[in-house]
């Protein structure tokens, strides 16, 4: 079982104890109004971005189109996680094809960036000045603020003890899945360095063999000619 998938159980395991800790304290209409709160917390937590991983062939370039109103403010994310020296090239454009973000050779940044107007915005990753070696590439793109957990949330009286749990909860889950993003791509990125390392190793390991044994056989047919009688040609008189 691979490292990630041991804290992905552990965070699960970890995270329902918690929940069965809190409903042993609460009556069955309070707990079924709790069920309601935990899945719109989780309807929240998963519905608010979009992550993604995609291959980015040698001397190819890749776009992403989102179409956002104005006001907006969109985050973005990428990580190299293998292929060559774990670089790429990264634009962002406006509708009007204005340059927002660009860096080249980078192996991970973060971006942000309100949106002026309305229209198709761009992201694209360039692969274009490799020539041999392709990329995988992560991406994480959040557009807009995020959706209150509660619809009255921003009212003037306090929070219950079961909703300040709720909201406690939802943002213990953020962290979780924060965690776990960042420990799987750390884990892919290290098992893909890992592989590549073992590859070489075992190329360089399979060429010194083959120098080795023909050395070895040079050797001996060498030490073999130094006991080989020359046969020399003895002139006959007549």
């Amino acid at each position: 079982m691979r490292s990630a998938d041991i804290i992905n159980n552990w965070s699960t395991l970890h995270k329902h104890a918690h929940v069965f800790f809190f409903f042993s304290f609460l009556d069955y209409s309070d707990s079924m109004q709790f069920v309601g709160l935990f899945l719109l917390l989780l309807h929240v937590v998963v519905g608010r971005g979009a992550e993604l991983t995609f291959e980015l062939p040698d001397n190819e370039k890749q776009c992403f189109y989102e179409d956002l109103d104005g006001g907006v403010k969109f985050d973005i994310d990428f990580q190299v996680i293998s292929g060559g020296n774990y670089d790429v090239d990264c634009f962002v454009t406006d509708p009007l094809n204005n340059l927002l973000y660009q860096e080249r050779k980078k192996q991970y940044d973060s971006f942000s960036h309100v949106t002026a107007m309305k229209g198709v915005y761009k992201v694209c990753f360039s692969n274009e000045f490799s020539t041999f070696s392709h990329k995988i590439v992560y991406l994480d793109f959040r557009a807009g603020e995020e959706v209150p957990l509660l619809p009255d949330m921003n009212r003037a009286t306090a929070l219950t003890q079961m909703e300040s749990a709720c909201v406690s909860i939802h943002e213990m889950l953020k962290v979780v899945a924060d965690s776990q993003t960042w420990y799987r791509l750390r884990e892919a990125q290290d098992r893909s360095r890992a592989e590549d390392l073992h590859e070489r190793v075992t190329y360089w390991s399979m060429g010194e063999t083959l120098i080795l044994l023909l050395v070895s056989v040079g050797q001996v047919l060498m030490l073999k000619s130094f006991f080989t009688e020359k046969k020399t040609s003895v002139p006959v008189s007549t």
